[in-house]
């Protein structure tokens, strides 16, 4: 697919929400349509995002894809990716638990993450560094996103996983500490147990070498595309860790550095 048409990428945004509402997986885009240029998988991700927002859907910030190399191994791709976060699966955390149900879901996984609070728009580059990325940020906080995929398998590339808004599934956070995001984020560890066993581990630098230049990256190339983060944004900057797939009755228990433990409950 060499020159991606409006109501061609209609048609695959319209293909990823039946996926999404009926939770029934779809073959690979790639596959199936020829959907292999990054910036045409955009189109779609970015007619799909502006459906449901026509439809009541309310953007509340970005997420950052494949940042790890772990996560880029386990997934057979090479590069970052972005997707925008609906509020309709942010889940709601209380004394620092959530739960989810596995109905809502696909093929759900799990990953350990800091997230980023915007208090103003980062400098409109071109060059967006960590240290204005970090001006810029209010507070930080610890997260578990919930990557899926409507595309069967996870037998994705590049492309795939774009369209398919990143693999967004959901996401919650933990308190927002204004400490921390002065902290050498780099260098902070996490954690994810699943059950109280460690199922996964990293530092902030495993994030494209540290939290903040993710989000620089995302801030570069969103003003590449003619947009850019907003203040009160809300970015998930990248997994620490290898995903952990999610299992009903599980409880998985994030810790990012010395902040208090967030827990999330799967259940049926």
């Amino acid at each position: 697919m060499n020159s991606l048409t409006d109501s061609a990428a209609e048609a695959l945004a319209a293909r990823l929400e039946g996926a999404w509402s009926t939770r029934t997986p779809i073959a690979p885009l790639s596959e199936t349509c020829g959907l292999h240029d990054p910036v045409e998988a955009y189109r779609v991700q970015e007619r799909w995002t502006r459906n449901r927002v026509a439809a009541g859907e309310q953007i509340v910030g970005r997420k950052i894809g494949l940042t790890s190399a772990a996560v880029q191994e386990q997934m057979g791709v090479d590069k970052p990716d972005f997707g925008t976060l609906w509020g309709s699966r942010r889940f709601d955390v209380v004394d620092g638990q959530a739960r989810v149900s596995i109905s809502t879901f696909l093929q759900p996984q799990a990953e350990g993450e800091i997230a980023f609070l915007m208090g103003s728009e980062p400098p409109a580059g071109p060059r967006v560094t960590a240290a204005e990325v970090l001006a810029a940020t209010v507070a930080v906080a610890p997260a578990i996103e919930i990557v899926d995929s409507r595309i069967a398998d996870w037998r994705i590339e590049l492309a795939d996983t774009i369209a398919d808004n990143a693999s967004y599934g959901g996401f919650v956070l933990g308190a927002w500490n204004e400490e921390l995001a002065g902290a050498d984020l780099g260098t902070v560890e996490m954690s994810l147990e699943e059950d109280g066993r460690e199922v996964s581990a990293g530092v902030g630098a495993n994030a494209l070498g540290h939290p903040a230049e993710a989000v620089a990256w995302l801030a570069e190339t969103l003003l590449e595309l003619g947009v850019g983060l907003r203040a009160g944004d809300i970015v998930l900057s990248g997994a620490l860790g290898p995903l952990v797939p999610l299992v009903v009755g599980g409880e998985y228990t994030l810790r990012v550095g010395t902040e208090r433990p967030l827990v999330l409950e799967v259940t049926r």
